[in-house]
Formats: C-alpha cells, structure tokens, sequence
C-alpha cells in the first residue's frame, strides 16, 4: 500500500509510549503528519523528531498533529 499526500491513511489501533492509539480518533477533524523511523536512532531521526514536534506546537490552531512509528527491519 501507498499514501500521498492528502490521502486518507487507514485507521489502526497502536500500543504507543503515549499509551492506547486509535489513529482516526486521535486525528479528530485536524491533519496528521505520519512518518517512521528506525528503531535505533539516528542523528537524522532525531532532527526530524525535533522538526515535527516544533510544527506541532507551532500549529496548535490549526489542529495539525506529528505522530512518528519506528519501524525495525530484523
């Protein structure tokens, strides 16, 4: 499966660090920005954490929410 952008991504349910995620109530009626990450961090996987983050905070009013997965390749 792929997403573009302004694609409706699919609803899951996640155990998070944050605790139980249901993605598309999570969202509400605001915007998502979805990304993943390896497992082990990289530097570049935490300037991108730091980047969302501050978008999150600095677009509180428009509803715009960051939510990051980390994905591990065994």
């Amino acid at each position: 499966m792929s997403l573009r952008i302004n694609d409706t991504a699919p609803d899951f349910k996640a155990e998070t660090t944050q605790g139980p995620l249901d993605f598309h109530e999570w969202i509400g009626d605001g915007w998502a920005v979805l990304f993943s990450h390896p497992k082990d961090f990289t530097p570049v996987c935490t300037t991108e954490l730091g980047y969302i983050a501050g978008l999150e905070r600095g677009n509180s009013r428009n509803e715009t929410r960051g939510l990051s997965a980390s994905a591990s390749i065994p």
